[in-house]
């Protein structure tokens, strides 16, 4: 499935930032509030939030609501709706390679 234009570029904007993508990293071995991020992080709690507010928008974290904190977690598909539509360059790159490859060495 391919995301659409708005979605792709959420995501990208959201991964584009080695914080996010290390949160993402943290969220990938299971859930964690803004305060236990903060901590991992040694940072404030209001600026591990405004990443996850950036995640959250592109859909990466799904927050779940336990008693009065909120739990993050990662949520796959987009990623993978990404990573699908990347998949087509890579393709087109190692077809181009191969044929380079091919060129040079009939040289």
């Amino acid at each position: 499935m391919r995301p659409s234009p708005a979605a792709a570029n959420a995501v990208f904007r959201a991964i584009a930032d080695p914080t996010r993508r290390v949160i993402l990293d943290r969220l990938r071995a299971g859930p964690a509030n803004a305060g236990a991020l903060a901590a991992d992080f040694h940072t404030s709690r209001p600026a591990i939030s405004k990443h996850l507010r950036v995640l959250r928008e592109a859909k990466l974290v799904i927050d779940t609501p336990v008693g009065r904190e909120r739990l993050y977690s990662v949520n796959p598909v987009p990623l993978q709706s990404v990573a699908g539509w990347l998949e087509g360059y890579r393709a087109f790159w190692q077809t181009s390679l191969d044929q380079l490859k091919r060129n040079l060495e009939g040289t």
